[in-house]
């Protein structure tokens, strides 16, 4: 992985966007066997720093323009990692995939490519840039077929579990809850000033601990970093529309004695245990038969994105990147 200060050393060594046709041309990354050159980013982050250009104050256009060559950097390294990957497996995408995808989206939009042309160039962008961006989503697409899709099965109880979670509302009812808070950024009583990845740790392992029978009030006093520790994260009895959204979603399918999933909400993770509870009504916006593919679908899209991130990352952690 490439650190954070490769990156920012590597910023001093950028040429600006207007430099001279005359410069040597030259390599600022090499991607296990291959190099990303000055040129090439440039060209590749043409449309994005364009718009900066454009669009940015010029007291900011400085500091917009540092951070876009890090987000193109970025972006050209998995774009190598994913190429190298492609070429392992012997995929290719041929200029008829692409010809026939460029012609669907000139459908979709209703468009001529005259139109389209002008379109893309308004934001700096050429066809053939446009259609190199298409073989690489279509060469993308095969990828996670490959090595994602296949990989990826979404459960008849994940699809019940989002459905009572975001299409069944429960009117009234009360809720007495504990509650551990663990913070970052600020202070703690023991006057560290924790990393959010030091929180998560920390939550998780109080939930463990929790998960094992260990006392919430007395975890709470120990481990919490919210006033309510004092009296061992007691937050008292609420009704339902009294509760904080975030709360409410974390502890409205629980049990008596059930501990809730960690939750996020501002600079906090959080975790509940429902003491008792006496439940109002039970309605739900649309029938489950006629929501749960459209459920399933979307908790497919999010799983595939997931695991496509998960796996960029494995083999950008197997990589050999080294920034000039």
């Amino acid at each position: 992985m490439v650190s954070r200060t490769a990156f920012a050393a590597l910023l001093l060594l950028l040429l600006p966007l207007c430099a001279s046709a005359g410069v040597v041309d030259r390599g600022v990354a090499v991607v296990n066997n291959d190099v990303i050159t000055l040129s090439e980013m440039n060209d590749f982050g043409k449309p994005l720093f364009k718009k900066i250009m454009d669009e940015t104050p010029a007291g900011q256009r400085e500091a917009a323009m540092q951070q876009a060559r890090l987000t193109v950097l970025h972006k050209l390294i998995e774009k190598k990692l994913i190429l190298q990957e492609a070429k392992k497996y012997n995929i290719q995408i041929s200029d008829q995939e692409v010809e026939g995808a460029f012609q669907r989206i000139l459908a979709a939009n209703k468009t001529t490519v005259d139109q389209f042309r002008k379109d893309i160039a308004a934001e700096g962008m050429s066809e053939k840039q446009y259609r190199e961006e298409l073989r690489e989503q279509i060469l993308n697409s095969k990828l996670v077929n490959h090595e994602v899709r296949t990989k990826v099965v979404i459960s008849d109880s994940a699809v019940l579990d989002y459905y009572n979670s975001h299409y069944v509302t429960v009117a009234g009812g009360e809720y007495d809850l504990l509650q551990i808070g663990c913070t970052w950024g600020t202070a703690t009583k023991n006057g560290a000033i924790p990393s959010q990845e030091e929180a998560r740790q920390k939550i998780e392992k109080v939930r463990d601990l929790a998960a094992k029978g260990k006392d919430f009030k007395a975890l709470a006093r120990e481990y919490s970093d919210l006033p309510s520790a004092a009296e061992g994260g007691d937050l008292g009895r609420f009704q339902q529309d009294e509760l904080a959204p975030f709360i409410r979603n974390a502890v409205v399918h629980l049990k008596a004695g059930e501990i809730s999933k960690i939750v996020e909400s501002g600079n906090a993770y959080h975790l509940f245990k429902l003491l008792s509870s006496q439940q109002g009504q039970a309605a739900a916006r649309e029938p489950l038969d006629e929501v749960k593919e459209q459920i399933r679908e979307k908790l497919y899209q999010q799983a595939l994105e997931q695991r496509f991130k998960d796996w960029l990352t494995s083999i950008q952690e197997r990589a050999y990147i080294k920034i000039f």
